[in-house]
């Protein structure tokens, strides 16, 4: 028996979940700003009898609920990382909240498509001067969040690297914690941003249409945009499910890393790649279980770790060797 202490081979599967995310922060200042806005809305428009205030105000409090189950999915992941349970740590809740505000949009481009066809039935008088005033104000609160969350586009970027390397005779583990805090793979944070940039487009396509109807007398404009609006957002929404539930599936990742993966291996051309899976468990971070069939009866599987590109996001390595009796 060994009398060992087992903590060189145990490791931890936080993989950075535990660290706030700068998606966590951006969302939670466009959230104060669109429920302040939501608020002001609401009550000038109680007070001054103006349904078009009153609508946008409540149209608001859609989205900060939206927004608030993209924060709530952050703060969730992050204070339950070190939650033993979660077998390859919390990441995939970003997932889930992104696909949650998918469906979200989804139903937002079914509403604007339902009440804009519903207008163009059954046309009702605008007040071309209020409508427009509301619409450029929503579009300069939303401008103003799609800017805070959309510099995650442009690049924050840091990196942390902790190899955790364990021998085994048959299988080894590798725990790499190579962790790419950008917005690339941050889904829940493209949820959130989608919704800001839908609410910024309906107001441009508001303004677009409203200016038309009242210089142009071209009333039918403002059904049309909000048609146009609600297709784009349902691709949006569309998008935004096939990412997110091909994580939450599992469905096998980048084909451009499991690529580098078996190149990597096979390059020798002694050994072969026998089965090789490869899945999200978080934002840019990624497992792998790696079987392969060799000659050499020397190579061990921290020899084929060390063969693996760095940069790949490979968070959690499983490696199993097959000897070929021939």
């Amino acid at each position: 028996m060994h009398t060992e202490t087992l903590q060189h081979w145990q490791h931890s599967h936080t993989f950075g979940q535990d660290e706030q995310r700068a998606g966590e922060r951006r969302t939670l200042i466009v959230i104060a700003i669109t429920a302040v806005m939501m608020v002001v809305e609401i009550a000038t428009g109680i007070m001054f009898g103006s349904m078009a205030l009153l609508a946008d105000g409540l149209h608001m409090a859609s989205h900060t609920a939206a927004l608030g189950i993209s924060a709530f999915a952050y703060i969730y992941a992050r204070r339950h990382a070190r939650d033993a349970s979660f077998s390859f740590g919390t990441g995939k809740i970003n997932a889930l909240g992104g696909f949650t505000g998918a469906v979200l949009l989804a139903v937002f481009a079914l509403i604007m498509a339902w009440e804009s066809l519903a207008r163009m039935t059954d046309p009702v008088a605008i007040a071309f001067d209020q409508a427009i005033a509301v619409a450029v104000l929503g579009l300069l609160v939303n401008g103003a969040s799609v800017l805070i969350l959309g510099s995650e586009h442009e690049g924050h970027h840091h990196r942390h690297d902790v190899d955790h390397d364990h021998d085994h005779d048959h299988d080894a583990h590798d725990h790499r914690h190579a962790l790419s805090h950008d917005h690339h793979g941050d889904h829940n944070l493209r949820a959130a941003y989608l919704h800001v940039l839908a609410d910024a487009l309906t107001s441009l396509l508001a303004i677009f249409a409203l200016l038309a109807g009242k210089f142009l007398g071209l009333i039918w404009m403002d059904p049309l945009m909000g048609v146009i609006g609600a297709l784009l957002v349902a691709r949006w929404s569309w998008g935004l499910l096939r990412t997110t539930s091909a994580v939450l599936v599992d469905r096998q990742g980048p084909e451009t890393i499991r690529h580098a993966i078996r190149t990597s291996i096979e390059d020798s051309g002694e050994d072969r790649v026998s089965d090789l899976h490869l899945w999200s468990i978080g934002p840019d971070l990624h497992a792998v279980a790696i079987a392969l069939v060799t000659h050499d009866a020397a190579l061990s599987p921290d020899d084929v770790k060390r063969k693996l590109p760095s940069g790949l996001g490979l968070a959690h390595v499983t490696v199993e060797i097959h000897r070929c009796p021939h």
